[in-house]
């Protein structure tokens, strides 16, 4: 059983910093792709910024420009640089990990989640 452990959110001043991290207890080669989401009180877990195994990555366009998402493949570790961070990035935020097996069937990881508070 896969395991994701989050860490580093906080509360931050708008125009701060901040990063996250995520450790898997397998490596994460294991993975097709790897992703951070976030859901706010009140609405929809969404998508922030994945990573393929590839290498490739995708953002959700609010945080274009301003997080980055990276992996450190001997720490088994996926990081989300969070720079000029907004209030409205306020949320409790997710890794996940996918993968598919031979067959097809869809294996789905989920992180328990690392508040981030974007406050003055």
């Amino acid at each position: 059983q896969a395991q994701l452990v989050e860490s580093g959110g906080g509360l931050v001043q708008p125009g701060g910093s901040l990063r996250l991290s995520c450790v898997a207890s397998k490596t994460i080669f294991s993975f097709d792709a790897m992703a951070w989401y976030r859901q706010a009180p009140g609405k929809q877990r969404e998508l922030v910024a994945e990573v393929t195994s590839g290498g490739d990555t995708n953002y959700e366009a609010s945080v274009e420009g301003r997080f980055t998402i990276s992996r450190d493949n001997a720490k088994n570790t996926v990081y989300l640089q969070m720079n000029s961070l907004k209030p409205e990035d306020t949320a409790v935020y997710y890794c996940h990990a996918f993968r598919l097996n031979s067959w097809g069937q869809k294996y789905l990881y989920w992180g328990q989640g690392t508040q981030v508070t974007v406050s003055s």
